[in-house]
């Protein structure tokens, strides 16, 4: 009897999150071609087998993953593309290809972020430049921190997609002895979610930095789902369980973790940090300093309820004191 034959995958990213998610494929059988834009780290990998800029202790598996540091030659042959790089970077990370590189794949963006400027899911930006129909994309979501998948902690994900068929797919690659992963028709409510928790976790941590305790918080991330409920609802109606570890679950962790960047940024700008200075100390990217702007240009259009977006966006873009405006944005939460 014939074994079956590997799925090929490409990884674009080189961050924590990727390595992460090339430790849980390794488990499967899943050969990959890893792309990475830095040729020190890829030469790194190589010769050592780890990622020294993050998740070090992540072994690589040599004979299930090729490093490759040209981004066509990592597209060739594969059958699903992982896009794991900050959303600001991804216009950068694909040039110089074309819709012929993306054609009969299957792309899956584990981005939790918009494409500045743009104001777009990385979905519908990938739509639109390479002509991916939106039955072969899918999202990665889930309350599943890079660090915990690292130590093999039980985790959870959740794959999002138009056609279940397609997530169904995704999400057996991505179940392994530490991970499940499960299906689930709604990739933009999932998607949108993904951005929105993001600037919730800097909120939860804006207000830590000033000083609030676990009983603001506690109100504050209620709320926010509340938003986050009006605002998925405006923009792409349809019914869906907000309670779900797709939505709750991957906002709680990240507004909570002392794993999450976002909120670690939060608790910088709080404490008085610059921009600049918080985004130095970090050396990591806080895919909500860019949502947010995003989120408030959209929501121009739809006009939706978001004293929390609101807060931060005046914090981040219209250098609004921290302290002044949590103290206006705690008089309007119940």
């Amino acid at each position: 009897m014939k074994s079956q034959q590997p799925t090929r995958l490409t990884m674009v990213g080189g961050g924590s999150w990727a390595t992460a998610l090339i430790k849980i494929l390794s488990e499967n059988n899943v050969l990959i071609k890893w792309w990475l834009r830095s040729k020190a780290d890829a030469d790194h990998i190589r010769q050592f087998h780890h990622n020294k800029s993050y998740l070090s202790d992540v072994q690589i598996n040599p004979r299930k993953v090729k490093i490759c540091t040209k981004i066509r030659d990592a597209f060739k042959d594969s059958d699903y593309i992982i896009l794991a790089v900050p959303a600001a970077f991804v216009g950068d990370a694909l040039g110089g290809l074309e819709a012929r590189d993306f054609a009969g794949k299957c792309v899956i963006s584990a981005i939790k972020g918009m494409i500045p400027e743009k104001n777009q899911l990385v979905t519908d930006w990938i739509s639109d430049q390479y002509g991916v129909p939106t039955s072969r994309m899918a999202v990665i979501a889930g309350p599943c921190h890079a660090e915990e998948v690292a130590l093999e902690k039980q985790s959870y994900l959740t794959i999002g997609s138009t056609d279940l068929d397609c997530a169904d797919e995704v999400a057996q690659l991505l179940t392994c002895r530490f991970v499940q992963a499960s299906p689930l028709a709604d990739i933009y409510g999932i998607e949108y979610s993904a951005v929105m928790k993001n600037i919730i976790a800097l909120a939860s941590g804006i207000t830590r930095g000033i000083g609030y305790g676990d009983n603001f918080q506690a109100v504050l991330v209620s709320n926010a789902m509340q938003e986050i409920k009006r605002f998925v609802d405006a923009v792409y109606p349809q019914h869906r369980d907000l309670s779900g570890s797709a939505y709750l679950g991957d906002l709680l962790v990240t507004a909570y973790s002392p794993f999450s960047r976002n909120r670690t940024f939060g608790t910088l700008i709080g404490r008085g940090y610059t921009i600049q200075s918080a985004q130095a100390e970090m050396n990591m990217i806080a895919e909500g300093y860019y949502a947010v702007k995003s989120i408030h240009a959209i929501n121009r259009q739809y006009k939706v309820d978001m004293p929390i977006v609101e807060a931060v966006y005046n914090v981040l873009y219209e250098r609004a004191s921290p302290v002044t405006e949590m103290k206006a944005l705690q008089q309007k939460l119940k």
